[in-house]
């Protein structure tokens, strides 16, 4: 399931986030890159354990705790402390890759299986050119470039590549979530059964049959969830 989430920053939020990230000092990013990654990825990143880097990463994580449709979308079991990278100049691509399967932090040394994986964009799309990102599905290739703020969720699984940027500068923050449905096809279940319930009740309010679809909802949860 690819999930987009408007405004997961708020843009008061957004502009503190950049503010913290644009001056600070970059490195490689292929500091967090796999075997097979590390030969395609080309970019800066913000070391983790950089005071502007944890300021960002703690505004980044409420905001996203307390926003109902990430928590519905992924049902998060634990989220892989947020990162932040940038693209441009001669730094300005991510060819094909597959996100390891397993990410350990290296200062808790803690696992997170990583059933899905997260972009969080932090410029406007009119400030670059390219800087796509291209997720291949059933369906074909998903090229991506949403607002600033703007969140996208899809499956760690995926095939993905982020395109070259031919003009201007693309920041962005990215983690992974191991989710307490591991599988994409069941969380794809729970997320529409979930928003059908929340449109019913807002039409109709709470009827004994939406309180049954809730039930269902919990009850399947239930059955699928690891905790």
């Amino acid at each position: 399931m690819l999930l987009r989430i408007h405004q997961a920053l708020e843009p008061q939020e957004l502009a503190q986030v950049r503010s913290l990230i644009t001056g600070a000092d970059w490195t490689d990013g292929r500091v967090t890159a796999g075997g097979q990654s590390a030969g395609v990825k080309n970019n800066q990143q913000l070391p983790e354990d950089l005071a502007a880097a944890q300021q960002a990463r703690h505004m980044v994580s409420v905001a996203l705790a307390r926003n109902p449709m990430f928590v519905t979308g992924a049902l998060p079991k634990t989220v892989y402390p947020p990162l932040f990278n940038r693209y441009g100049a001669h730094a300005n691509s991510f060819g094909d890759h597959i996100d390891n399967a397993v990410r350990t932090h290296a200062p808790t040394a803690r696992h997170v299986r990583t059933d899905i994986s997260c972009t969080l964009f932090l410029s406007d799309p009119a400030d670059y050119d390219g800087g796509e990102l291209v997720v291949q599905d059933t369906y074909g290739e998903q090229r991506i470039k949403f607002a600033a703020g703007d969140l996208v969720m899809y499956p760690g699984t995926s095939v993905h590549r982020v395109e070259p940027v031919t003009r201007g500068e693309r920041l962005a923050c990215f983690f992974w979530i191991e989710s307490m449905v591991r599988r994409d096809d069941q969380r794809r279940l729970l997320y529409e059964m979930d928003m059908a319930i929340l449109a019913l009740r807002r039409a109709g309010g709470d009827t004994p049959e939406t309180v049954k679809l809730t039930g269902c909802y919990h009850n399947l949860l239930r059955m699928w969830a690891e905790v």
